[in-house]
């Protein structure tokens, strides 16, 4: 099969049967063999029922629903499993990506050999209050993960069929997918310039929120990706260097105690002085790190993935 189109959606009714028959109308004059497959996130309109009909009509079409709303990651991890093209397209659901991209973000994958391609979306129809923030935050997410484009949260995007099989999509991650390919091993990223279409029906799920929970899973990412395997690297030096300088504190401040002692030189006791108790809590701070880093370890070499290395080709 050629293409395996993923659409997560939650309450696009609407939009639904006026997507799906684009998206054929481009398979069809393509001549490609393709699947696509929903993903109704919890919907609570007709959402559901629209897609049974349009299954009813078509063997192309697969879907999945969920019980409840579980969010844009869970329902793009279980359509990867579920995906059986050789390249994985994934669009909205609320008619704002084209799929007139397809053939193109198809061909970089097939002939060009990207492993991911990512849309990116350079004439937005939105507000200043969503552009602004948006630009920020694709800043920040190109400096902290080294992949170089300008559009990480973009939802039309290609894949070999290879890179979803070998990346876990979860919590809120699905605007760091190349990030988690990256990490997994896929290092040929491309980006392409997509059509950004006003949205015709409905209202944008993503509040504000998104931008300060996005900083927050981008935080995350890195510090596993870097320190994932090895966390006593990281809490076990900077504990170290904290008890270090809380030691050294302490040992002057006692040592400039027992000089003036020996000096006959009046001095307050060395619980006055505000360097004890700096000394003291750099120490703590220092000792409780470097505990948290070895129970890292410690849970670290217990789990059943600490040898799950992904092995490309093997002769």
């Amino acid at each position: 099969m050629d293409i395996s189109v993923v659409i997560p959606l939650l309450n696009e009714e609407e939009s639904l049967p006026e997507l799906y028959n684009w998206i054929v109308r481009v398979m069809e004059e393509n001549d490609f063999s393709y699947e696509i497959i929903f993903v109704d996130d919890g919907s609570t309109d007709n959402s559901w029922n629209v897609i049974k009909g349009l299954q009813e009509s078509s063997s192309n079409v697969k879907a999945i629903r969920f019980r409840r709303n579980y969010g844009k990651s869970p329902a793009l991890y279980c359509a990867f499993q579920k995906a059986q093209g050789d390249v994985v397209i994934t669009m909205d659901a609320d008619m704002q990506d084209s799929p007139d991209e397809i053939p193109e973000l198809y061909r970089m994958i097939k002939e060009e050999g990207y492993d991911l391609v990512s849309g990116w979306k350079k004439k937005r129809y939105d507000p200043l209050s969503k552009t602004i923030p948006t630009k920020i935050f694709n800043a920040t997410a190109r400096k902290v993960s080294g992949v170089k484009l300008h559009d990480f949260n973009c939802g039309l995007k290609s894949y070999r069929n290879d890179v979803v099989k070998n990346i876990e999509v979860y919590n809120d991650m699905h605007r760091y997918i190349p990030y988690l390919a990256k990490i997994a091993g896929f290092n040929k990223i491309g980006e392409k310039v997509v059509q950004h279409r006003a949205r015709k029906y409905g209202k944008s799920k993503f509040g504000l929120s998104r931008f300060v929970n996005g900083y927050l899973d981008l935080m995350t990412l890195w510090f596993l990706s870097v320190f994932g395997r090895k966390p006593m690297h990281f809490f076990g030096l900077w504990g170290s260097v904290m008890f270090l300088l809380g030691f050294i504190s302490a040992a002057l401040v006692g040592a400039n105690k027992l000089y003036a002692i020996s000096q006959g030189i009046p001095h307050p006791l060395v619980t006055n002085s505000p360097y004890f108790y700096m000394s003291l809590t750099l120490m703590i701070l220092g000792t409780q790190l470097f505990l948290a880093g070895f129970l890292g370890e410690i849970t670290s070499r217990s789990s059943s993935s600490r040898n799950d290395y992904k092995i490309e080709e093997e002769l």
